[in-house]
Order: C-alpha cells, then sequence, then structure tokens
C-alpha cells in the first residue's frame, strides 16, 4: 500500500502567501520561502506552490521566488500559476520544481495535458481542478475561482486522466477556508474512479479531518494551508497521529 502524503499549500499573491476562505477574503501568512524550509524540515512530503492571481493578472509564475523556495527545501515540489506552454513548464522545471500545476489553461485548451505529459511525462504534470457545487452539479471554475465553465467535474477529470495527467488537485471551493472538513464523498467517488493519484484540498481544520480522509480512502493525499502557516497543526504531530489511527504515513 502506497503511504497517504501530506502536502502544505503556498498560495501566492504579490510574493506573498496568502490564504482566504471560498477563495476570497485573502491575508497575509507569510514568507514562502521561511514557510516552506520550515515544512521541509518538519516532515512535509511534498510542497505546492501556486501564485494564484498569475492567470488573471496575465503573468507567468514569479520564477524568481521559484528559485528561491526550491534551494530550501529537499521534498518534491510543485508549481502553478499561469502556465499555459511547453517553455512555461521549462522555465519551472529549471528554476528547481519537480511538477508543474495547470489549471485554467488545460480547461481553455486540453491538448496542453497531453503536450506537457508527452514532453515531460506524465508523473510532471498535475492538473489542478477547482469546483464548487451548482444548481445540483459540480462544476470545474478557472481563474482562480472566479469563473465557472461549463465542465462537468468528474467528466472532466477522466478527460484529464485519458490525456495524461499524471495527478489531480481536487479543491472543494465549498469547502476551501471553512476547516470544516474535505469534501470526501466528492473525493472519494473521483479517487476510487481514477487510477492516478488525488489530492484533496479545502476544508482541512482539525485533524480528524484527515484522518477520516484517509481512513475512507478517499484520497492519496491532503493538501491544506491555513492550519500549517497559522501553526494550528504541526505536521509531525499530524503524522503521528494518523500512524497512530493506523493510515499508513511516512513519518
Amino acid at each position: 500500500m502506497l503511504t497517504k502524503r501530506i502536502i502544505p499549500c503556498l498560495d501566492i499573491k504579490d510574493g506573498k502567501t496568502v490564504k482566504g476562505v471560498n477563495f476570497v477574503e485573502l491575508r497575509d501568512a507569510g514568507d514562502p520561502v521561511e514557510l516552506a524550509k520550515i515544512y521541509s524540515n518538519e516532515g512535509a512530503d511534498e510542497l505546492v506552490f501556486l501564485d494564484i492571481t498569475a492567470t488573471v493578472e496575465k503573468r507567468k509564475t514569479l520564477i524568481d521566488l521559484v528559485q528561491r523556495v526550491s534551494s530550501q527545501i529537499n521534498i518534491p515540489f510543485t508549481v502553478g500559476g499561469g502556465i499555459s506552454s511547453i517553455e512555461d513548464v521549462s522555465a519551472l522545471l529549471n528554476a528547481g520544481a519537480d511538477k508543474v500545476s495547470i489549471n485554467s489553461s488545460a480547461v481553455k485548451r486540453p491538448e496542453l495535458i497531453n503536450e506537457l505529459s508527452d514532453e515531460f511525462g506524465s508523473q510532471c504534470v498535475v492538473v489542478a481542478v477547482d469546483t464548487r457545487f451548482v444548481d445540483g452539479e459540480h462544476i470545474v471554475h478557472v481563474r482562480g475561482g472566479r469563473t465557472p465553465t461549463e465542465l462537468r467535474t468528474i467528466p472532466w477529470v477522466h478527460e484529464c486522466q485519458e490525456r495524461g495527467a499524471g495527478e489531480i488537485l481536487l479543491t472543494s471551493m465549498d469547502h476551501d477556508g471553512t476547516k470544516n472538513g474535505f469534501a470526501i464523498e466528492l473525493t472519494k467517488e473521483i479517487s476510487q474512479s481514477l487510477n492516478i493519484p488525488v489530492i484533496a484540498s479545502g476544508g482541512a481544520g482539525a485533524e480528524p479531518h484527515f484522518i477520516d480522509l484517509f481512513q475512507q480512502d478517499a484520497a492519496d493525499a491532503a493538501l491544506a494551508a491555513s492550519i500549517f502557516h497559522f501553526k494550528e497543526i504541526g505536521i509531525p504531530h499530524l503524522k503521528s497521529h494518523l500512524r497512530e489511527e493506523g493510515v499508513e504515513i511516512r513519518l
């Protein structure tokens, strides 16, 4: 059995780590380089860095900041935000990223998933899916969660897998920042219907939320932000508690 992963997420705006609720009301959460170093030293399994306004502001991810973060960590590092070409990915991998996360650009031009997978390997390609429950359907949103699409979430994640995505980062916008727990029902349905790993994101607020997610085998990894940034939960304690509850986790 593969071990479950704990992944802190750095949402970056104007070079700073931020965190909001339901993708709005952002507040400063600290220096991304310092946070990354702390998480790497504390035993995080991976780190995700999302430049959350790159697409909206029609610019590329902050390469310099990616280099500074990557120089301080020794764990797998995924970077997303404003990525729309093979050239963008090459620049980020050269800056120290191990994987890239694409979202709006994949929805706009799904062939990008195929191109990146063919060029760099599927293990490098994470497709981030921001989903909200609208009129009885789970609907994909883009541009940092600002814009709903006509895509239904479950068919879209299957298309992503077929096109060569190596992993799905599934964020429930309804749960994001609420600290009321992950969207387990939806995440489990998706995870158990795909052959690639699914990272659950949105809603982590307490250790039982992680235990519940993993004991139900609803995801391969759990991503969280504010509870780590504001030191509400420590990664070493969380991982130790998960192990005590019978979850296979790398300490």
